[in-house]
């Protein structure tokens, strides 16, 4: 019987299955962004525009975009208290490991996002592991009051930006780089191995000081709640209490913040409004993803197959996210079927649904034989400075 809270190899279950939970969600808001240059300058796929086709936008944007990777990296964050807790078990020095490990993650990150996915977070999680680090001293208590405080300024930044917009001055990246850069995105993305770089290169260029001033106080928000969390222990046994008030939170608060942000994105209204509802998303989002979590952790002790599914999946969730671009780089782009923009929204979320079924019964089939997946194997040999024992299991 599947059980809550631990798992193979004194692994905390919940940990794994919410992991691969939010795997699942990522892939169905990237794939959007990976078959589609005019997503990624922010406007919908052309000759999409059918009932169906909008009601996907608007459902991915409403319940699934900014919500799985903050819940990824809260667990991040409770992941760290986890390695902190080892390497004090083992009296092995945890700074210059847990440094290895960055560097690691930062190089496999940046290779993602070259060749593969511009949109990465590897990357990000690199440079807030870093502050990780030097808050992991901090109290439960300071953790989630500075997370309060980033998204709180985070949220008052974009209601400033949104004040200038009245006010007729510029904001820095308010507006998408219109249907000539989509275009070109669509021409390079097709193309071969160069030109696919290029383009991610473009990307990269035009997205990293946005990245840096939102997207890194976004997940170190999210990550310390996880540490705050994960010092207390909270995924070992979860207070039904505050999974119910969680759940009654997210759905209420969450949702509604979420459908004013949705229209905000879609309506056409103007920079000003969008402006206002990336503040909305920035405080609602984080609640519906709690919701979700709370969700989740309630259903895997009653519905023990669904711990099953996600778990192996969740153990090998670095081989699977960037399993999924590439796959999704091997479809949409020149690498293979170069398919961009030639897929309906509706079809892009069953084409996510298989690609992580796949995935799933290929980590079970792996973690059978295996205690790690290959990239998770590389990420320990680098941050251990020495080959793992003992990779292969008996069946």
């Amino acid at each position: 019987m599947w059980s809550p809270s631990r798992a193979p190899e004194d692994r905390i279950a919940a940990v794994d299955a919410l992991r691969g939970f939010a795997l699942l969600g990522i892939l169905m808001v990237n794939i959007a962004f990976l078959a589609s240059g005019y997503r990624m300058s922010g406007l919908p796929e052309p000759g999409f525009d059918g009932g169906l086709d909008w009601g996907v936008r608007w459902f991915v944007t409403m319940f699934m975009e900014n919500k799985f990777y903050l819940l990824f990296s809260f667990l991040f964050g409770y992941s760290f208290t986890l390695q902190l807790d080892s390497a004090a078990r083992r009296g092995a020095a945890f700074v210059p490991m847990f440094l290895r490990r960055l560097a690691g993650l930062f190089l496999l990150g940046l290779a993602h996002a070259v060749f593969l996915f511009p949109g990465d977070i590897l990357t990000t999680y690199a440079v807030v592991g870093l502050a990780l680090l030097v808050l992991r001293g901090i109290t439960p208590k300071a953790a989630l009051m500075l997370a309060v405080a980033l998204t709180a300024a985070l949220a008052l930044a974009f209601v400033a930006a949104a004040g200038a917009a009245v006010l007729g001055l510029r904001v820095p990246g308010a507006t998408s780089g219109g249907l000539a850069q989509a275009l070109g995105a669509d021409i390079l993305l097709r193309g071969g191995p160069a030109t696919i770089v290029s383009e991610h290169l473009h990307e990269l260029s035009v997205i990293v000081v946005l990245r840096v001033l939102f997207q890194v106080p976004a997940v170190l928000a999210a990550c310390l709640v996880g540490l705050a969390l994960g010092k207390w222990a909270t995924l070992k046994r979860p207070d039904p209490r505050m999974l119910r008030t969680l759940q009654w939170a997210g759905f209420t608060v969450g949702i509604a913040g979420q459908a004013l942000h949705s229209y905000s994105a879609w309506s056409g209204s103007g920079v000003v409004l969008r402006l206002l509802g990336q503040a909305v998303d920035l405080v609602t989002a984080p609640l519906l993803a709690a919701a979700y979590a709370a969700t989740l952790l309630r259903l895997l002790p009653r519905i023990t197959p669904l711990g099953r599914m996600l778990a192996p999946p969740g153990r090998m969730a670095l081989t699977n996210y960037l399993g999924q671009s590439l796959i999704c780089s091997l479809i949409f782009t020149g690498y293979g079927l170069a398919l961009v923009d030639k897929v309906s929204p509706p079809l892009e979320l069953l084409v996510a649904l298989a690609v992580f079924a796949a995935q799933a019964a290929f980590s079970h089939w792996w973690l059978r034989r295996h205690r790690y997946g290959p990239v998770e194997w590389f990420l320990r040999a680098l941050t251990h400075g020495r080959l793992p024992a003992k990779q292969v299991q008996p069946i």
